[in-house]
């Protein structure tokens, strides 16, 4: 009875170890920022059109798989350019991207997992050479950077695409221009903040005077409208008034009743 189940227990044995074995040809995992295609040698060659998802799978193997992050990333560069002037500057640059998910069958038949290499270094490379050469040095040091960057990323973005490349970013890191051209540089901007500073002082300075000019006129017109209401029968009037209000008053006082051209009281003394 031992001796008729030996075969098999051989036989199961040696299978579990070639499984083993081939393992690795039969199962492979995609992570989830990644993804794959298969070439399939002894059939349609590589798959472009179906894309493997996430997770663990099973080939025949003889089909090799081809795995792609397909996650943001980055990559640095560092090089010297020319500016509009043909003056040389050195920069650091960064390129965010990430290949279209759903096309790296067409990167894969094209580029090939060098693609990196192959075509977003070099284009980038090509583009910042392109774009900054349009811009002078102190436009990419200071005023521009801005906008050289959005330069960039709009022009690389428009090569990648057509290849299934997404460019997200491209950051200007660092600028090194050579010592004397940036000293000229940085004392011209100093020069124009302090024109700046000196300007805003001046309109602030007019600004107030003018308020000044504007106030008085309005007191002027003020004092124009009052003494034109003020006629003579208006003041006597108000000047029996007060003297009215001074005789009710308990405080003892002596009141000289005028004789002059007004006519008005005079106090001449209280207690």
């Amino acid at each position: 009875m031992n001796n008729k189940r030996l075969p098999i227990i051989v036989l199961a044995v040696i299978s579990f170890i070639v499984l083993i074995a081939l393992s690795s040809s039969l199962f492979y995992t995609v992570q989830p920022a990644e993804r794959a295609v298969i070439f399939y040698p002894f059939g349609i060659g590589l798959d472009k059109e179906h894309t493997i998802e996430q997770g663990t799978h099973m080939k025949a193997p003889w089909n090799e798989v081809f795995i792609y992050k397909v996650n943001e990333m980055s990559t640095d560069e560092n090089m010297d350019i020319l500016d509009k002037n043909g003056l040389s500057i050195h920069i650091d640059v960064s390129v965010r991207y990430f290949p279209a998910p759903d096309k790296i069958g067409y990167i894969h038949e094209k580029f090939t997992r060098d693609y990196v290499n192959v075509l977003v270094i070099p284009e980038v490379r090509s583009t910042v050479r392109q774009v900054m050469g349009r811009y002078t040095a102190e436009e990419i040091y200071s005023t521009k950077r801005a906008e050289v960057e959005t330069a960039i990323r709009n022009e690389s973005e428009k090569i990648l695409s057509a290849n299934n490349v997404n460019a997200t970013a491209v950051l200007i890191r660092s600028i090194v221009l050579p010592e004397q051209i940036k000293a000229a540089i940085e004392n011209k901007l100093q020069q124009e903040q302090e024109a700046l500073a000196y300007q805003f002082r001046l309109d602030k300075e007019k600004s107030e005077a003018e308020r000044k000019r504007i106030a008085a006129e309005g007191e002027s017109r003020a004092n124009n409208i009052i003494n034109n209401s003020l006629s003579d029968k208006l003041l006597k009037m108000r000047g029996i008034e007060a003297t009215l209000e001074l005789a009710k008053s308990p405080n003892s006082k002596i009141i000289v009743v005028g004789s002059g051209k007004d006519g008005l009281p005079m106090i001449l003394g209280n207690n």
